[in-house]
C-alpha cells in the first residue's frame, strides 16, 4: 500500500514538473519553484509517518532512478537507521547523494591481527558476523544501529548523551550479566573553548564498547597507535587503560598551552603601565584559562575514579595493574601542575585588579586636583555676585572690573595648583628615601 502510494506521488511530481516546463509564461520560474515545493511537501509529509521498515522495503522496490528522486525526501533522522537495514549495492547508491548527511555516524570495530589492531567499518548487520572485535566504537550511533548491535553481543547499549547527570556512585559499576560499565568525561579543546564530552565504555565477554557521540582527539590518538604499534594492545583492559592514559597526556598537553598563554599574559601584567582595555582583554584571557585548568582538574580526577575503579574489580592482571598505576602517578603529577597553575592565575588576577585601582586612583586624584583649583576661585566668584563688591567697582567700568577679575581667578588657580603640586613632590621624595 505504502508502495504504491509512493509511486505515485513520484509519478505526479513528474507529470506536473513536465506540464509546467512544456508551458511559456512570464513568471514561469516563480510557478516551477511554488508547484515543485508543493509535491516536495507533500512527499516529504507522507515519508515522515512511515516507520523506518516500511521505508526501507518501499526503496528496495523502486528503480534506482525513483529511489534517487525518494531518497533526498527520507526524512534526516533516519536516514542512518534506513542506511543499516538496506542492501549493500543500494546502501552504496544511497550514500553517494546523503554527501555530508551522514559523515558524523560512524560504527567501527577493531581486531587483533598479527599483533596489531586493526580497523574495520561496519555499514550493516552482516558486517558483525564471524568478526572477533577488541573494541566496538559507536561514534553519533543511532538507537537503531546501537539496539542491533547489543542485540548481536547480548547487552543493553545506551546513549551516552542521556547519563551526564549519573551519580558517581552509578557511573561506575558492575551489572547483573557481568559487564563492567563506565561513564567517564574527556577533555575537548577546541578552537580556544574547552568543555567535557561524555563517553560510555561497556567491558564484555573481553570487548570493549565505547559510545560516544563527538570525535574526540584522544580516540583518533588511540587508532593511530594501535594500528601503527605492534603489540600496543592486546585485550579489551590494554585498550580501555591506554584510551584513560592518552586523555592524561592531553591533559597535559592542555596544561602546556595554559603554561604559554600565563606566561604572556604575565609579562604583561608585570610591565609598568596597563590600560583599562588592556586589564579587560588579560582579565578575560585569565578567565579562560582558569576555565580550562578547572576542567582538566575536573576530568583527570574522573579518570583517576575509573582506573581506581578497575583495579577494584580485580579482574586486571599484573601488566594491566602496572599500566594503571602508571597512569595514576601521572595524574598524580598533573594534580601538582593544576594547584600550581591556580596559585599563579590568582596572583595576575589580584595584580591585574591592582592596575584596574591604579588607574581609578590616579583619575580620582586629578578631580581632586581639579576641584582644590576651582576651591578659591568659586570663593571669589560668589564674593563678586555680592552687592558690596558691585558698590566697590561702581566707579570702574565693567569691562575693566571683569577682566581684573577673570586674571585675578586664573593667577589664584595657577599659584594653588603650583603648591599642590610641591607639596605632593615633597611626599614622594620623602617616600623615596625611606
Amino acid at each position: 500500500m505504502y508502495l504504491e502510494a509512493v509511486r505515485d506521488l513520484l509519478r505526479k511530481q513528474k507529470l506536473v514538473e513536465a506540464l509546467v516546463k512544456s508551458q511559456t509564461a512570464p513568471h514561469q520560474p516563480l510557478v516551477e519553484t511554488v508547484v515543485e515545493r508543493q509535491h516536495l511537501s507533500e512527499l516529504e509529509a507522507f515519508m515522515a509517518k512511515l516507520a523506518v521498515a516500511d521505508i526501507v522495503d518501499i526503496l528496495g522496490a523502486l528503480t534506482p532512478e525513483e529511489a534517487a528522486m525518494l531518497w533526498p525526501r527520507v526524512p534526516a533522522g533516519r536516514s542512518t537507521d534506513v542506511l543499516w537495514e538496506v542492501s549493500d549495492d543500494l546502501r552504496d547508491r544511497l550514500e553517494e547523494l546523503a554527501g555530508p548527511r551522514l559523515a558524523e555516524t560512524r560504527v567501527s570495530i577493531f581486531e587483533l591481527v598479527d599483533g596489531r589492531v586493526r580497523q574495520s567499518p561496519i555499514k550493516s548487520r552482516k558486517d558483525l558476523e564471524g568478526r572477533k572485535p577488541l573494541w566496538v566504537d559507536l561514534l553519533n550511533a543511532s538507537p537503531t544501529q546501537r539496539a542491533y548491535i547489543g542485540e548481536f553481543y547480548r547487552l543493553d547499549l545506551p546513549d551516552p548523551g542521556d547519563q551526564t547527570d549519573l551519580e558517581v556512585s552509578n557511573r561506575f559499576h558492575i551489572d547483573e550479566g557481568g559487564a563492567l560499565n563506565l561513564h567517564s568525561n574527556f577533555l575537548l579543546d577546541r578552537g580556544g573553548k574547552s568543555r567535557s564530552v561524555p563517553v560510555a565504555f561497556i567491558l564484555k565477554r573481553d570487548i570493549l564498547f565505547s559510545l560516544r557521540n563527538e570525535d574526540l582527539p584522544v580516540f583518533r590518538l588511540q587508532r593511530r597507535r594501535a594500528e601503527t604499534v605492534p603489540g600496543h594492545a592486546s585485550d579489551c583492559f590494554d585498550l580501555l587503560i591506554n584510551l584513560y592514559g592518552s586523555d592524561v597526556e592531553y591533559s597535559a598537553d592542555s596544561l602546556e598551552d595554559i603554561y604559554k598563554t600565563l606566561s604572556r599574559v604575565g609579562r604583561h601584567v608585570l610591565s609598568e603601565t596597563m590600560t583599562d582595555e588592556e586589564a579587560a582583554s588579560v582579565l578575560a584571557d585569565i578567565a579562560e584559562e582558569e576555565d580550562l585548568n578547572g576542567r582538566i582538574r575536573s576530568n583527570i580526577m574522573d579518570t583517576q575514579r575509573a582506573i581506581v575503579f578497575l583495579m577494584q574489580t580485580r579482574k586486571l592482571s599484573e601488566d594491566h595493574v602496572a599500566d594503571a598505576k602508571q597512569v595514576l602517578r601521572n595524574i598524580d603529577s598533573l594534580n601538582s601542575h593544576t594547584a600550581f597553575l591556580f596559585d599563579k592565575i590568582n596572583f595576575l588576577m589580584d595584580a591585574t585588579i591592582g592596575f584596574i585601582n591604579i588607574n581609578q586612583n590616579r583619575r580620582v586624584t586629578q578631580l581632586t586636583m581639579l576641584s582644590l583649583v576651582f576651591l578659591p576661585i568659586n570663593i571669589l566668584a560668589g564674593m563678586g555676585g555680592m552687592s558690596e563688591y558691585s558698590m566697590m567697582t561702581a566707579g570702574i567700568p565693567w569691562p575693566v572690573s571683569y577682566a581684573a577679575f577673570a586674571l585675578g581667578s586664573g593667577g589664584l588657580g595657577w599659584l594653588t595648583y603650583r603648591f599642590v603640586r610641591r607639596v605632593d613632590l615633597k611626599k614622594s621624595r620623602r617616600a623615596q628615601q625611606k
